[in-house]
């Protein structure tokens, strides 16, 4: 039975024909995905799916989505977006990326598997006061870019960045300086970081769809206008249904030495 895939105009022009044939037929397309929008699993012999091709200057990245979270796409990113440490762009089961997407373009090899980088926004009581957190974990191991090994890098990465070692959850997160968290309209829009040579902030994560915050989060962040943010490998916090098993999760990525931190302030309202 064919995949239920939506292919649009536009990423059809991009990746061309014969590379949608073969999406289209079932031969390139995966069965189950994480969405690449809401980031939970998805199965294309079961529920319309969008094919979401994010572009970046030399390289092309094709994912797929909830058809209804977000329509067919193609999605401009920067080089660093696609192919850098964080590796937020494509879900498990990305189809093939392309070294020079455009019409008539040569099928290329697959994609290497990419973690896609979930969130998670909740309230951590730190030094008896209510705080509002972002919990950052990836779904697979994080490699630097050209890494061979089977490693995960996504711990020295965020180092390498300015993000601390957290060793006790009831000490705040060193602040982290240019980065911030982009929240518009009661909805979380980014995690920003600085730009290079004095060029403007840019997304280092960015939701494809703005997420929905509690209102007490959003009330805790209008507070204090800043931001916990803590990130941990793949594995270390998993999803958590309650805020307190959350913490319960940081704490014990916190004592293996697992977790990073860094406070940032709050960009819009």
């Amino acid at each position: 039975m064919p995949p239920m895939l939506d292919v649009s105009d536009e990423v059809r022009a991009e990746i061309g024909e014969e590379e949608t044939q073969r999406l289209l037929n079932g031969a390139n397309a995966p069965g189950t995905y994480d969405c690449t929008s809401c980031r939970t699993p998805g199965d294309t012999g079961q529920e319309r799916t969008s094919t979401v091709l994010f572009v970046g200057d030399e390289t092309a990245v094709l994912a797929f989505a909830h058809a209804a979270c977000i329509p067919s796409q193609v999605v401009p990113v920067t080089e660093e977006q696609l192919q850098g440490a964080v590796r937020s762009i494509g879900g498990p089961e990305a189809g093939a990326a392309a070294g020079a997407a455009g019409p008539g373009a040569a099928p290329a090899e697959e994609a290497p598997r990419q973690a896609v980088l979930g969130i998670t926004c909740g309230l951590i009581i730190v030094e008896e006061t209510l705080r509002p957190a972002l919990v950052i974990e990836p779904t697979g191991p994080v490699a630097r870019v050209g890494a061979t090994g089977a490693g995960d890098d996504f711990l020295p990465l965020l180092i390498e960045q300015g993000f601390m070692p957290q060793l006790d959850l009831e000490v705040p997160p060193s602040p982290l300086a240019g980065w911030s968290v982009l929240l518009a309209t009661g909805r979380l829009h980014a995690v920003l970081q600085p730009g290079v040579g004095g060029t403007p902030g840019t997304a280092w994560w960015q939701a494809h769809q703005p997420l929905q915050v509690s209102d007490g989060w959003r009330s805790a962040v209008n507070r204090s206008n800043e931001v916990y943010v803590y990130a941990a490998p793949a594995g270390s916090i998993g999803r958590q249904p309650r805020e307190d098993l959350m913490r319960d999760a940081l704490a014990r990525a916190c004592a293996r030495g697992l977790l990073v931190g860094a406070t940032m302030p709050l960009s819009g309202t």
